[in-house]
């Protein structure tokens, strides 16, 4: 490959990260492919803005563009703005001028905060100025959706308006800096609900007015049915999955009426096109034993991974299990239910350390994988190569290969003789793409570029919501038909005042 595509592969890699929150780890990748390839970075930041589901990727886009003095690219930043909603516009302006920034990190098994210098420490650039002044008096403008805006996003309302010296309408005004809400703002019925003295009157005003659940919850006294409803009705079927542990705490599904509510929401989400996928995977996990609402769940996640395309290449997943690869096997088997959701050609999947173990679940569920992954267990030495060749003695004929691993590898046979013997016996060269956990070395892309293949190697760092944003890499023939797709994707427009 050329060092541009190695380049352009590179950040298509990173998008498979997340780095919650942590924009000046992306910072440098981003500024290295805007400077040497200008042309495929914007149309990159167009066509992730439209498929990808990182947001900490979606606001850097944002950044590089409305700083760069390429021709064109402000004029696209600033298109690409107008779509954030208000706390993602603020994280940008936030990373632009720099300063005190706190998160939540693991030490010694403990969660910490932790403050650290992050941004750039730039003025902000009168177009984005400009554009975010256009942002808000649109908002203004509409008193419902300002006050929607205001219950989502107060915080970062207030920072925009105040770090940009913004003046803010009578309304906004009395709303946010004056605790003054008007009787018609959702922000003074948000008052009115925490003084009500029944639930019932309580669960008409959340109704009436559209309070969302994460905003009414913080002022409601006491959870009844009637109070439940209401707040499932103003639910989206996202807030619904995030938070079915907490309906649950709250006896949501000891009600049969209010269960039936949340079975709807669910049944909703699969159509829904913002749903996670792996939070979804992740709720059924949660719910255990309630099967029905569990199988509902499973049914959002291969709708949503379907969503993004479909495996029309033979695939083989192959899932280090050698000594501390605990991890492995758990990625191995989240990976396997998402695509095993969406592969319409065979799917082969192996666990191995010195020998190959066939895994064959019942099905997509992450329970099937689960029981097929049964017994599975870390330990003993790494041969990289044996499950390809066991293929090759099965005439198991595959075009990529995905491997959950850290590329090490210590007996025969080894993964660089395997991959000749079996494309030579099998007349494929299959692409490669490399999962890699733990401690990781480059010993098998190494042996990749000896054997003429480009591989593709993502690292997995604990993060398994950024797991589903590998499939759509898979449904493509090639990385550089990917790389093609996006350079011809449609540049968004500024709108004219």
């Amino acid at each position: 490959m050329s060092s541009e595509q190695d380049l352009r592969v590179t950040l298509l890699n990173t998008l498979l990260t997340t780095p919650h929150r942590n924009l000046a780890s992306l910072y440098p990748v981003h500024q290295t492919l805007i400077a040497q390839d200008p042309l495929f970075y914007v149309h990159l930041a167009a066509w992730y803005a439209a498929e990808g589901k990182i947001r900490d990727h979606q606001e850097m886009f944002v950044i590089n563009l409305v700083l760069s003095d390429f021709p064109g690219h402000r004029n696209v930043g600033l298109a690409l703005l107008r779509q954030l909603p208000p706390y993602q516009v603020g994280r940008v302006v936030d990373f632009i001028k720099g300063g005190e920034v706190r998160r939540k990190v693991m030490r010694g098994g403990k969660e910490e905060v932790v403050v650290e210098q992050q941004g750039l420490f730039r003025n902000v650039p009168r177009s984005l100025k400009t554009e975010i002044t256009r942002y808000l008096r649109e908002r203004e403008a509409v008193p419902e959706h300002f006050d929607s805006v205001v219950l989502h996003a107060r915080k970062a309302l207030k920072r925009l308006y105040a770090s940009l010296h913004i003046q803010p309408s009578a309304r906004a005004q009395a709303i946010l800096f004056d605790d003054n809400p008007p009787p018609d703002s959702h922000l003074y019925v948000l008052k009115v609900i925490g003084q009500a003295r029944t639930p019932a009157e309580q669960a008409r005003l959340i109704v009436d007015n559209a309070i969302p659940y994460r905003v009414a919850a913080s002022v409601i006294r006491q959870m009844t049915p009637t109070v439940l409803v209401a707040l499932i009705n103003s639910m989206s079927p996202q807030e619904v999955i995030n938070n079915l542990n907490a309906l649950r705490r709250h006896g949501a599904f000891a009600n049969a009426e209010v269960k039936a509510l949340i079975e709807s929401k669910l049944a909703a989400a699969q159509d829904a096109g913002r749903v996670s996928a792996y939070k979804a995977k992740v709720a059924a996990q949660v719910m255990g034993a309630d099967t029905a609402l569990t199988a509902r769940l499973d049914a959002i996640t291969e709708t949503q991974v379907k969503a993004t395309g479909t495996i029309k290449r033979p695939t083989a997943l192959l899932i280090d299990k050698s000594g501390s690869m605990t991890t492995a096997i758990e990625v191995g088997k989240q990976l396997g239910a998402l695509i095993s959701a969406v592969c319409t050609a065979e799917l082969f999947v192996y666990a191995f350390d010195t020998v190959a173990y066939p895994v064959q679940p019942r099905g997509p569920s992450l329970a099937a994988w689960e029981q097929a992954l049964l017994g599975i267990k870390a330990g003993g030495g790494t041969s990289c190569g044996v499950a390809i060749e066991w293929m090759r003695k099965q005439q198991q004929r595959v075009e990529q290969i995905v491997m959950v691993t850290d590329e090490g590898e210590n007996q025969a046979p080894l993964f660089e003789h395997a991959y000749r013997e079996y494309a030579a016996a099998l007349n494929v060269q299959p692409a490669v793409i490399f999962v890699k956990i733990g401690i990781t070395s480059d010993q098998l892309e190494k042996a990749c570029t000896r054997l003429g293949v480009a591989p593709n190697a993502f690292i997995f760092r604990g993060d398994y919501y950024a797991l589903p944003n590998v499939i759509p890499l898979l449904t493509h023939p090639s990385m550089s038909e990917l790389v093609m797709e996006i350079l011809a994707y449609p540049l968004p427009q500024r709108r004219q005042q």
